[in-house]
């Protein structure tokens, strides 16, 4: 743990986005100066963030932690921490972060103070997930995410935007709530066993919870965590709050709250229920392969370019799970490492499909093609980051998903074998993608702007991130190996243990 300084980092991480949101509520009449002040915040948190990952980089253990009383009464307290899993994720949301604000700067043209202030907002509830270490302001944070996008969807969301907004929200909500019943239910256990009634999560994993409850409470965080990863079947709102959010709420909603149900799971589903938790390993198993099979061929089956996309993410998300499920050293860095990878390839596939979209005026595969005549230098990214969401090698995917792989094999043949035929589903439905919008006759002669500047602040960063990812993944990979080794012999020495 650093305690060079007395700079609460992490506390400023949370602190920055909610006074940009504050002040663009303040400012809400001013929607160019809500726009500059969204930018500054996001890019604000991105320093912070890059200045941890530089310092933490060569850190072990807990990195940052920060603690203070909260509400006593109740044994709630304000704790929150960094280690090398949470500060990738951090790190890829503050990235994402900035370049939503730079997505948005032209298409939001109505209620930009209040856009902003819920993306801020959203923000903060995001990097709260990823460092709260107290269930109460864990639940909390988890909560702040669902207003913010379910509002960003249903009000500057496309035709359907509020069928997509509720069922998002309905998913979401149901899930949480058996959360909480299940977070309460630790609460009290712990409180009758030991006298001490806490929400902390170092205290909670050591609560003895009763056989017969156990499989219950944990199966309530496992649902909650399965809908926001998400895992077939309860992966349906998905595609449509996809398809109808606004480009920036598409790229978060990919890149970062997906994120939030495989971190959950590793933060607090397997720690606390480590014995029920390992005998699911088999069932997360299974259904990761029917996400990455199931979700590959519908996918190929989309004639909607953007709802395309949304579909690949379940079946990417499956590769992740399935190296949760294998369960060791190489598969669990893999997947870690492929979050971070899915974050940037399919956030900026949707960031494409937007920019083509606003040219075009459509996102169907049959009233596009022949892009690469008309816009090269977009066509050319595009194909590029289809490139790297197939997997090939040299380009981020394929560190993640050969990771997952190996450790797929190691645990079970069959799961990797499986695993690499979902590769092949995967190339088809991508090269489907490329073809049906780069190649082939345009359809009109009308000229069409090429890349703007603005559009390339959004781009370059992300192809150079595929690049180091794919090319030279051991500065990502080295923060990862002792979070994943304590979860891996927390496990191993159930009922005890958990997360440094």
């Amino acid at each position: 743990m650093h305690n060079l300084t007395h700079i609460p980092w992490l506390t400023l991480l949370l602190a920055i986005p909610m006074a940009g949101a504050l002040l663009c509520l303040v400012l809400a009449r001013r929607p160019a100066a809500c726009r500059w002040i969204a930018l500054a915040a996001t890019v604000a948190v991105f320093a912070v963030a890059a200045g941890l990952f530089i310092q933490g980089n060569a850190g072990m253990g807990w990195l940052w932690w920060e603690d203070a009383p909260w509400i006593g009464r109740w044994g709630i307290r304000y704790t929150v921490g960094m280690d090398g899993l949470s500060l990738l994720l951090v790190l890829l949301s503050a990235c994402l972060l900035v370049l939503s604000v730079l997505i948005s700067w032209r298409e939001i043209d109505r209620h930009g103070p209040l856009y902003y202030a819920l993306l801020l907002l959203l923000e903060t509830g995001i990097l709260g997930v990823f460092l709260a270490l107290d269930l109460v302001l864990f639940y909390l944070f988890w909560e702040v995410m669902l207003i913010p996008m379910f509002l960003l969807i249903g009000i500057w969301g496309h035709e359907r935007r509020l069928y997509a907004a509720v069922k998002f929200f309905l998913f979401t909500l149901a899930g949480s709530l058996l959360m909480l019943l299940a977070i309460l239910g630790l609460y009290v256990l712990h409180g009758r066993q030991t006298g001490d009634w806490t929400f902390a999560l170092a205290a909670l994993q050591e609560t003895a919870v009763p056989a017969g409850l156990a499989p219950w409470m944990f199966g309530a965080f496992l649902l909650a965590f399965a809908v926001k990863v998400p895992l077939v079947p309860v992966h349906t709102w998905l595609p449509d709050a996809h398809t109808e959010a606004p480009t920036a709420g598409s790229v978060i909603l990919a890149g970062l709250l997906l994120k939030t149900g495989v971190y959950g799971l590793l933060r607090f589903g397997f720690p606390l229920f480590p014995e029920v938790a390992l005998t699911s390993l088999p069932l997360l198993a299974l259904l990761a392969l029917i996400g990455i099979f199931y979700a590959a061929w519908i996918a190929y089956l989309q004639v909607d370019a953007k709802r395309l996309v949304a579909y690949s993410s379940v079946a990417h998300l499956g590769f992740v799970i399935l190296g949760i499920a294998a369960w060791n050293v190489t598969a669990l860095e893999g997947s870690i490492l492929q979050m971070v990878n899915h974050g940037i390839t399919t956030g900026a596939l949707f960031a494409l499909v937007g920019m083509i979209d606003a040219r075009a005026g459509t996102r169907r595969l049959d009233g596009l093609g022949g892009l690469w005549a008309r816009i090269p230098v977009l066509s050319a990214f595009f194909l590029f980051f289809c490139l790297a969401s197939l997997g090939l090698p040299g380009l981020n995917n394929f560190a993640g998903e050969i990771l997952i792989l190996v450790g797929a094999f190691q645990a079970r043949p069959i799961w990797g074998a499986l695993g690499m035929a979902g590769v092949v589903f995967a190339a088809a439905y991508t090269l489907r993608l490329a073809q049906g919008v780069i190649w082939g006759e345009p359809r009109d002669k009308e000229p069409w702007p090429d890349m703007t500047v603005r559009e390339g602040l959004v781009l370059v960063p992300l192809a150079v991130m595929v690049l180091w990812l794919g090319l030279y993944p051991a500065p990502f990979l080295e923060p990862l190996r002792e979070p994943v080794q304590l979860l891996l012999d927390s496990l191993a020495s159930a009922p005890k243990g958990g997360l440094p």
